[in-house]
């Protein structure tokens, strides 16, 4: 019974832990990585709110608002509601969610959600029944920014009657109206993987990026810039998706690993970690002991953990993006047009795990 109640007392202090750190958590991640099942973390998550220390929302918790704050006069303050409009509702998107959710909760601001896809057009829906609706002071977005049309959707949102902030997204010029944004400095999470790996020993590192996703240019751009510092030339860029769901992804891995073993590669990152649990996956069937035989790295850290061996991983700072929108919006909102306009990257972090540590032997598979 003790030694129970002293386990769901660890299992609280990691999950308030993380909370402080991040911001917000996942019910899903939490249970994978102190492997107990969702329900678990789902009633300690009740027992902490019950005492005010956290705040539930739909597939997590957050922090409360001050303590103390609900026994305070309520203050004649202006209560803003922000439309928040972003591609996905799963892969990647909930922490940064969650960080707005929790930022909103602690300014007095709320926060209305909209699914989209990676479509200029669905983006438009989406965010024109916000702005007709009329009730939202303010948008966050995550607009598609490549692709023909991408330039034209800018210009539409530049227009829009209320100011916006880009999340996760930068124009990729120069814009008449001074769109402020907030993202992950991805290109700096690249160098810190490749430089990561140099320190381990190895001199020829591949990339594989996920095509289509407006992560991977920022990524490429990470690259040359560690490949210059670092002195490295014609290492193996590969321009591939490998994802399990895609038709012939095990052709594109064997392909990947034969240029891996003509070129010398020693080490290989992935975007994102769905392609390099594929890789790890055919890794494992085929015999190439990682990462003994070839060192893996991966970018984005959502599910990296679940690899046999666990995956090394660069961590988007998710959360935080999402609370820094909100903050930039609020102080937008407030200051109007005497704030200048801001444009922030955030740093990523390196998750180091057994997939890229020890030095790998001659390249042999």
């Amino acid at each position: 019974m003790t030694a129970g109640r002293l386990f769901s007392t660890q299992r609280q202090e990691r999950l308030l832990a993380e909370l402080r750190g991040q911001g917000a958590v996942r019910v899903r991640d939490l249970a994978r990585e102190l492997g107990v099942s969702e329900l678990t973390i789902r009633r300690d998550i009740a027992a902490l709110a019950e005492r005010g220390l956290v705040a539930k929302v739909h597939g997590g918790a957050t922090l409360p608002l001050q303590a103390g704050a609900a026994h305070r006069p309520r203050r004649a303050t202006t209560r803003f509601t922000i439309g928040m409009v972003v591609p996905s509702l799963d892969f990647y998107w909930p922490p940064i969610v969650a960080g707005a959710r929790a930022a909103a909760a602690a300014l007095g601001v709320n926060v209305q959600l909209r699914g989209s896809s990676y479509d200029p057009d669905e983006d438009r829906r989406q965010i024109g029944r916000l702005v007709d609706d009329g009730q939202v002071q303010g948008l966050l977005l995550a607009p598609s920014v490549d692709g023909e049309r991408s330039d034209e959707l800018l210009d539409w949102i530049g227009q829009l009657p209320v100011p916006v902030i880009l999340v996760e997204r930068q124009p990729r010029r120069w814009t008449p109206t001074a769109l402020e944004w907030v993202r992950s400095d991805h290109a700096l999470g690249m160098e810190i993987a490749v430089h990561h790996l140099r320190r381990q020993g190895h001199r020829r590192i591949g990339l594989v990026l996920s095509r289509g996703s407006p992560t991977s240019a920022h990524l490429l751009q990470g690259w040359h810039t560690a490949a210059a510092d670092l002195g490295m030339s014609d290492t193996l860029v590969v321009r591939e998706s490998v994802a399990l769901d895609r038709p012939g992804h095990r052709e594109i891995i064997a392909g990947i690993l034969a240029d891996c073993r003509r070129g010398g590669i020693t080490a290989l990152i992935v975007h994102s970690d769905p392609d390099a649990l594929s890789v790890a996956q055919y890794c494992a069937e085929h015999g190439v002991v990682i990462p003994d035989d070839l060192a893996v790295v991966s970018y984005d850290d959502e599910v990296a953990q679940l690899a046999d061996p666990a995956l090394t991983a660069v961590r988007p700072p998710k959360s935080h993006v999402g609370r820094l929108a909100v903050e930039l919006m609020v102080s937008r909102l407030l200051d109007g047009n005497r704030r200048p306009a801001q444009r922030v990257l955030v740093a990523p972090e390196l998750v180091v795990r057994a997939s890229s540590l020890g030095r790998t032997r001659n390249v042999r598979f």
